[in-house]
């Protein structure tokens, strides 16, 4: 298999997002011009453009015309754009994980089943994501054990009521010895449930996202499968399509 590289503008537009997300542009300030950046990152101004392309079309700068680019304002509800595995982690950035119900061994045979396990043994967290406060997601995360093993010591994991800024693929890239690579995911509407309003500020039966992924390590095994309940006005899907070759 050959291995896939980041292009540059992908990587430029990523280290950008970082920096926005980590408040190092206020609201309102002013980027680093084209040349600015070409000369820092060592890339054409092409690629500067493009990075710039992306960031104005997921709204976190805006373009004036012989002023510049600038963070845009990152008031409202919090919006997030998912496109990648780096996407994924950022969550790290400006969010934070809520322990609904620690990392513990169990037997689920669903899970089990859909991570390829030789058991019915998994390891089970469920969490919120926060930002500033407001509770705009519910997941639950199921890990084989030898993944699980590794994690189950982690006191961001491992106690109810534990505020972390860490994602799971997070500490699965630091504590594994096979980094995340690739997920794949599917996106449905579903109806609030009661056990979900507990948890998200919304009614039963009002609409919300389901999105679940599984993750595969650079080995190609499958190390998470993760079920989470987005309020729709806190998330976006992107994806680049692209044409097949003639």
């Amino acid at each position: 298999m050959v291995a896939r590289t980041e292009a540059a503008y992908a990587m430029l537009a990523r280290t950008l997002r970082g920096a926005i997300l980590q408040g190092r542009y206020a609201d309102g300030a002013r980027l680093p011009t084209e040349a600015e950046l070409a000369t820092e990152y060592r890339v054409s101004r092409q690629t500067v453009r493009r990075a710039f392309h992306d960031l104005v079309a997921e709204g976190m700068v805006r373009r004036v015309p012989g002023r510049g680019t600038f963070a845009a304002p990152r008031q409202g509800p919090y919006l997030r754009q998912f496109g990648s595995v780096e996407d994924l982690m950022g969550l790290s950035l400006d969010t934070k994980l809520e322990v609904l119900s620690p990392l513990r061994r169990q037997v689920d045979i669903d899970a089990a089943s859909r991570l390829r396990l030789d058991s019915d043994v998994v390891y089970r967290v469920l969490f919120r994501r926060r930002h500033h406060d407001v509770a705009f997601c519910l997941t639950t995360v199921y890990l084989p054990p030898s993944v699980g093993s590794l994690l189950a010591g982690r006191p961001e994991l491992s106690a109810a009521g534990a505020l972390s800024e860490v994602t799971v693929i997070g500490l699965i890239d630091a504590y594994t010895p096979s980094p995340v690579a690739e997920a794949e995911q599917s996106i449905t509407a579903v109806a609030a449930t009661d056990m979900l309003t507990v948890y998200l500020d919304c009614q039963r039966g009002d609409p919300l996202l389901r999105v679940d992924r599984s993750y595969t390590s650079t080995t190609g095994t499958l190390v998470e499968l993760a079920t989470s309940y987005f309020l729709p006005d806190h998330y976006s899907y992107r994806v680049r399509l692209r044409r097949s070759p003639a």
